[in-house]
């Protein structure tokens, strides 16, 4: 198993490198990058904010490939325009700045943002704990939630409870979890009924003042409605993979010989069909946990003002702050692929029989 472990995290390299450069690629088609849009800005042909020349200098997260004689700047000092390609690294050929990045992101150094002075890893730093606060108790929520109604659902097929709480869950299901949070926040948030739960953040203003108990409580205060919000929309397809993979186990030849030998419905249950049943839960559960972590959570950071890694992303493609979409990338691609190899580890915790090792020769 060492050396299953061993490739795996081997081929984590070439992997990372591979999906940098298509991206890479991508971005060289991509128009409107930073150093057309200031010189937009300084001709008044773009309404958008001027960037900032902190973040500017580091050459390692620059990725467009903007030709040197741009369009927009035809009416500036070609020497204001050359400063500009120089305040963003486009001063460099493609192939430079592309071999320049890649030895630095093997460093995790991914230099400054445009629009701030901060380094990427700062910032995905101190917006991590948001994001990691929303997908754990999400996550934890729905697997609480979704596993045990599942089992339950498929135990009885067909029953009136099955059929009620298919309909709950397909509800569920059809409402998208932002249009959802809108209804939280019309009920409980303020704003046409109750006002029970806080709208902005994930603390209060006094949270430093506050003791250790009214800190926790503060928090839990806070995030309520957002993981609510984010359950709601994650719960119902898990409960009803949980189902049909229980159905499947429980229609199987092993469970009747288990019956026919005098075995409880319990015993069945969780001493023979779980195990099975589990394996294909266990293998959707990184890629659950990367969606709610990275992407499932933006519109919900959005709407209770969390600002969390899904608001920095979406902010840095709006901005075309490549420095924070090729780091963040990187980070999401990096975490990914090892949620992946713990996958893997937890087939084999849940079932000792299957040998990815011996597979592979």
């Amino acid at each position: 198993m060492a050396a299953y472990i061993l490739r795996r995290l081997l081929l984590i390299i070439p992997t990372l490198i591979g999906i940098l450069t298509i991206n890479f690629l991508i971005i060289q088609a991509a128009p409107g990058g930073p150093v057309e849009q200031t010189i937009a800005q300084l001709e008044g042909l773009s309404n958008s904010a001027v960037p900032g020349s902190s973040g500017g200098g580091d050459l390692t997260a620059s990725q467009n490939n903007n030709d040197s004689s741009y369009r927009g700047g035809r009416g500036l000092d070609p020497r204001l325009v050359a400063e500009i390609e120089a305040l963003y690294g486009f001063d460099k050929p493609a192939h430079e700045r592309y071999f320049q990045m890649l030895g630095n992101y093997l460093t995790f150094d991914f230099g400054k943002s445009f629009y701030s002075d901060k380094s990427v890893i700062d910032l995905i730093i101190e917006k991590l704990p948001v994001s990691i606060s929303l997908g754990l108790w999400t996550t934890l929520l729905t697997y609480l939630i979704s596993v045990p109604l599942g089992i339950r659902k498929a135990v009885k097929d067909g029953s009136n409870f099955d059929v009620w709480s298919s309909t709950a869950i397909i509800i569920g299901y059809a409402i998208p979890n932002f249009l959802f949070a809108i209804l939280l926040i019309v009920l409980f948030a303020g704003g046409s009924y109750f006002d029970w739960f806080p709208l902005r953040g994930l603390t209060s203003s006094n949270f430093d003042e506050l003791s250790l108990l009214g800190k926790i409580g503060d928090y839990f205060w806070h995030i309520t409605l957002p993981v609510f919000a984010s359950v709601i929309s994650s719960f119902a397809t898990l409960t009803m993979l949980t189902k049909n993979s229980f159905l499947d186990e429980i229609n199987k030849q092993y469970v009747l010989t288990a019956r026919a030998k005098g075995l409880t419905e319990k015993s069945v249950l969780y001493g023979h069909v779980f195990r099975n049943a589990m394996l294909l839960i266990i293998a959707g559960m990184p890629a659950a946990l990367i969606g709610i972590f990275f992407t499932g959570s933006m519109l919900i950071e959005v709407i209770f003002s969390l600002d969390g890694l899904g608001l920095l992303g979406y902010e840095a493609v709006i901005n075309r702050d490549y420095p924070v979409i090729f780091g963040t990338l990187y980070i999401f691609t990096l975490i990914g692929l090892l949620m992946k190899l713990i996958s893997d580890l937890m087939y084999v915790a849940v079932d000792p029989r299957i040998d990815f090792e011996s597979r592979e020769q």
